[in-house]
């Protein structure tokens, strides 16, 4: 239904109830029209607007002042939804299956703690651009991070852009233009780890959890990517990115450049192969058992497979027990997101193309690659400092010798 079915609604819906007693209550019957499933439905209610035992002069002045904003011609019935009303009964129920369950589990806790406190009582054409403004401007002094408030306004804006698109409660998304607050700092370094480090890495942690830190920073594989791996993606020298695996949920690459075939060196499906022959010992109970590492390697069959009955890992899990505390014991700090960030920082400092690294890495845009992923570690820093030194020296040096 389009924002002018919406308005036509609105102009017939003028109403003036007659109060009546109604039990111990002067009450009113309105109509409201409620947005369910995406679709207008009109129902009654009952509204209680003062004590029985009032005149009914005050009734009827309680009354005009209920009705006055159901009857404001200027304002189409579509964004007198409710925001409660319209992420409960609308959003949510006909949006969830377009995200991933990690990305709607975030929303909800967005919703739960942050939005619907704040906004749950209003109705969507109250969230003004205005009062949206000072609501993330009170966040100047909270204790929360900058990414944080940016999750609640990414959360907030997604919303309100389906309300005024997809579903034509609003003729504009409010939440175009909003700021925050100013960063108390500025960006950080993503953490990322050095080739020695890397090195002394996968010797410290047991297979097949090794070969997936291997595989991981000599790919640039998101950690989803990694576990959702299947034998029928790998080629001689490539490997296919076309699902990923996250807590639970299988769905598509992170977006259509994610969904690509990747050049990789031989000697990474050559480590990747030899898991086939491989077997480890695990403590049980009752003693020691052997379980091979690949239970089966069709090409619908997963590469990395759990030891213990083969079924897909969990990548938090290895995180906390191996990669972790073996960094840890090597004196420095680790994650999955931390090996994609060192292989395009690597590149980088080999002198790789920023094109040819932007398709390894599979970014849809090249300044994601090199702002947010391509690390300048202090070595590079460095070289170029000794390096600018040098030809300052050099050119002081001539200048000195023309002089003379």
């Amino acid at each position: 239904m389009k924002a002018a079915d919406y308005e036509a609604i609105a102009r017939r819906r003028y109403q003036c109830p007659t109060p009546k007693k109604h039990g111990n209550y002067w009450t009113i019957l309105v109509r409201l029209d409620k947005l369910d499933n995406g679709e207008i439905i009109r129902k009654l209610k009952r509204v209680a607007l003062c004590r029985a035992t009032d005149l009914q002069n005050v009734a009827l002045l309680l009354r005009d002042e209920y009705v006055r904003t159901l009857n404001n011609d200027l304002c189409a019935v579509g964004s007198a939804t409710g925001f409660r009303e319209f992420v409960n009964g609308t959003y949510l129920r006909c949006e969830s299956a377009t995200l991933a369950k990690a990305t709607l589990e975030r929303y909800k806790g967005v919703l739960k703690n942050y939005l619907l406190p704040a906004f749950g009582d209003k109705m969507l054409r109250e969230l003004t651009p205005a009062l949206l403004q000072a609501y993330f401007s009170g966040f100047a002094n909270s204790e929360l991070s900058y990414e944080s408030i940016d999750k609640i306004r990414d959360v907030l804006a997604a919303i309100l852009r389906r309300a005024a698109g997809k579903y034509g409660l609003l003729s504009t998304n409010p939440m175009k233009n909003i700021g925050l607050p100013r960063r108390r700092i500025g960006d950080r370094p993503k953490l990322h780890i050095s080739p020695e480090q890397f090195d002394s890495l996968v010797k410290a942690v047991p297979e097949p959890y090794a070969t997936m830190i291997f595989t991981a920073i000599y790919s640039g594989l998101r950690v989803s990517e990694l576990v959702a791996l299947k034998w029928g993606d790998l080629g001689y020298d490539s490997i296919s990115v076309d699902e990923r695996y996250c807590r639970g949920d299988w769905g598509e690459p992170k977006s259509l450049a994610a969904n690509a075939t990747i050049g990789v060196h031989p000697s990474v499906i050559e480590r990747i192969q030899r898991l086939k022959v491989l077997s480890v010992s695990v403590r049980a109970s009752s003693g020691t058992r052997k379980y091979r590492l690949v239970k089966s390697d069709g090409p619908n069959d997963l590469v990395f497979q759990s030891v213990r009955d083969g079924k897909t890992m969990r990548d938090n899990s290895i995180l906390v027990r191996f990669i972790k505390p073996a960094a840890k014991r090597l004196g420095f700090n680790a994650n999955w997101r931390c090996l994609r960030t060192s292989y395009a920082t690597w590149m980088v400092e080999a002198g790789a193309d920023p094109k040819a690294i932007q398709g390894l890495m599979r970014h849809s845009k090249i300044q994601t690659t090199l702002g947010v992923y391509a690390q300048f570690v202090p070595a590079s820093a460095r070289r170029a400092i000794d390096r600018t030194r040098e030809m300052a020296e050099r050119r002081i040096a001539a200048a000195k010798v023309t002089v003379h």
